[in-house]
């Protein structure tokens, strides 16, 4: 184990921050929470991707287009619920930068509430126990710490051949900038992102083309409530071209990008959003110069407890790669902090991790799925139920909605749940709560859910889960 120089200033800490994101902040609150004495060095923004441009501008912009699409509301109440004028930019966005500074004002809270020293400037890593940082007057300090958590999270990409303009050609960060609300718009790259963002602009009325490379819409999803996502994207007019490549993509015009795929496929639209996936915001960090050199994609490599190949360095978040969640940026960085000093507190994030796009409508997973289960050759068998059959449903008007129970046939402990519908984040919890206590689909039969509620279709989907079993059975017994 490295020992660290013995300070000759006060810049000496017991663990320094380079970050101030989600992972940055709640790696520093843990260690501080313990009495250490802890930095945090931020070159930008407190926050990170999660307040300024990703976790919450995102979904803040998601719940703006549904209420000013009218879209909840559409087919109630017999009224036309839509916005009375055109959308503007400044309509969008203008909760969206409420919501931003509102959680601002929690995390600066929480780092003052810690007694954590906040650092402005940019960091480098002199040796392993030295971070130099330059603050933007050109003013330099050296910090020295027992242990240094990197956590500074990670960035577009941008590849050179494409000419983003901030004014035509987005990447997801600088869509948040969009000058105006365009009539027609290209998504490239159907992961999560282009997909939250393709069904937020189809709610408001854009004609949206989404082009991807892959044979369908977010392969990593259960294949039935991919299927049915594509289905309501198309319903909002939603163009999906699979299977497709961009080669070039050109200015047209005064307003309008042209977009040309290998297929010989020309398109035109007012704005192009780039989502080609994220690299590690690892430049000028100097890692390689202290031996915990990243990848060629930014990301960190690290070990089970996120120590890099310097033993007193981890690294949380983003930066070291998938999953790249908010929620288990959080965890990660706070596993690294008890590893480092010693906390019996949590060591080790768990693995049940809960999964949720903010499409329009939800998504949300946790567990195995039907085709991961097929690959592992186990038996399974599926209980269903659809918000159509829910009254809480009916009355919110979401008919398209589902929960799906996967399960042992023998033991009848839950494996998997998929959700697709209004509030599936939310509802995972339920699930995800039954399945890490090995819960079995009795315990939503035996249960009581305030009625009505869409939670109540959890016990209607361990109902069908029985029918499926019971059908199994009869199946299989001797005439």
């Amino acid at each position: 184990m490295n020992t660290a120089p013995t300070p000759d200033n006060d810049g000496h800490y017991d663990l320094i921050v380079i970050g101030a994101g989600p992972g940055g902040e709640k790696g520093a609150a843990q260690a501080a929470y313990f009495g250490k004495r802890v930095a945090m060095v931020e070159r930008a923004h407190v926050g990170g991707a999660v307040v300024h441009t990703g976790t919450l501008p995102s979904k803040s912009l998601r719940e703006t287009a549904l209420y000013l699409s009218g879209l909840r509301q559409r087919n109630l109440y017999g009224i036309d619920y839509t916005f009375g004028r055109e959308i503007t930019t400044d309509d969008l966005f203008y909760r969206q930068r409420l919501i931003e500074r509102s959680h601002l004002d929690l995390v600066n809270e929480n780092i003052a509430h810690h007694g954590i020293d906040l650092i402005a400037g940019t960091a480098c890593l002199e040796d392993p126990h030295t971070v130099v940082v330059t603050a933007s007057s050109g003013d330099v300090r050296r910090l020295t710490g027992d242990y240094i958590l990197v956590a500074t999270g990670s960035r577009p990409v941008r590849p050179p051949e494409i000419p983003f303009d901030s004014e035509h050609i987005y990447d997801t960060d600088s869509i948040l900038n969009l000058p105006r609300i365009p009539a027609t718009m290209i998504v490239i790259g159907a992961g999560v992102i282009g997909s939250e963002y393709t069904t937020l602009f189809a709610a408001l009325g854009v004609a949206v083309t989404l082009i991807d490379r892959d044979t369908r819409l977010l392969p990593f999803l259960d294949p039935e409530l991919s299927g049915i996502l594509l289905e309501q994207m198309r319903a909002m007019g939603v163009s999906v071209l699979f299977e497709r490549r961009m080669q070039e993509i050109s200015l047209h015009g005064e307003r309008d990008v042209r977009v040309s795929l290998t297929d010989g496929t020309v398109l035109d639209a007012e704005a192009v959003l780039y989502c080609g996936g994220r690299q590690g915001a690892v430049d000028g960090l100097g890692l390689e110069q202290v031996g915990a050199a990243a990848d060629a994609r930014g990301r960190i490599p690290v070990n089970e407890h996120y120590q890099t190949a310097v033993p007193n360095i981890y690294a949380a978040g983003d930066v070291i790669g998938f999953p790249a969640l908010a929620s288990t940026s959080m965890e990660q960085a706070r596993v690294a902090v008890c590893h480092a000093f010693s906390f019996d507190y949590k060591s080790q994030v768990s693995t049940l991790i809960p999964y949720g796009l903010y499409t329009i409508p939800e998504v949300s997973m946790v567990g195995e799925s039907e085709e991961s289960l097929q690959k592992q050759g186990r038996d399974y068998l599926v209980g269903r139920a659809h918000y159509r059959n829910n009254a809480r449903g009916q009355i919110t008007g979401d008919t398209s909605g589902m929960i799906k129970l996967i399960f042992d046939p023998e033991t009848r402990v839950i494996l998997g749940v998929h959700i697709i519908g209004e509030r599936a984040s939310e509802l995972i919890h339920v699930g995800q709560m039954a399945m890490h206590y090995a819960g079995t689909i009795d315990i939503f039969i035996q249960s009581v859910f305030n009625f009505p509620t869409l939670a109540d279709a959890y016990k209607y989907a361990a109902y069908d889960a029985l029918q499926q079993l019971q059908r199994r059975r009869e199946h299989a017994a001797p005439a």
